[in-house]
């Protein structure tokens, strides 16, 4: 029997491979659509650090692009949202 874990995790990466966004992808980018110029979050709603897997996810599929360098934490990708991301999100 299958773990919860590995299929949660094969469904995320079969849902990438489509084109479609993850549960965690959508509500990275949602938060985004209320921010000035569409800036999305470094941390999620309980201060953790959005996963950079989410975050280079995003990048690739065009739903978000990095917009500068963050000079005090220059390893932190400071993102908004694409116009293809902000329509995914305001679904």
């Amino acid at each position: 029997m299958e773990s919860a874990v590995k299929t949660a995790t094969r469904g995320a990466k079969s849902a990438a491979k489509r084109g479609r966004p993850t549960r965690s992808q959508i509500e990275w980018l949602k938060r985004g659509l209320d921010q000035p110029g569409g800036k999305l979050p470094l941390f999620d709603e309980y201060g953790q650090k959005v996963s950079e897997r989410t975050v280079k996810s995003c990048i690739a599929q065009g739903w978000a692009e990095p917009w500068f360098d963050n000079p005090t934490k220059p390893d932190w990708l400071v993102c908004k949202l694409t116009e293809k991301g902000r329509e995914l999100a305001s679904k």
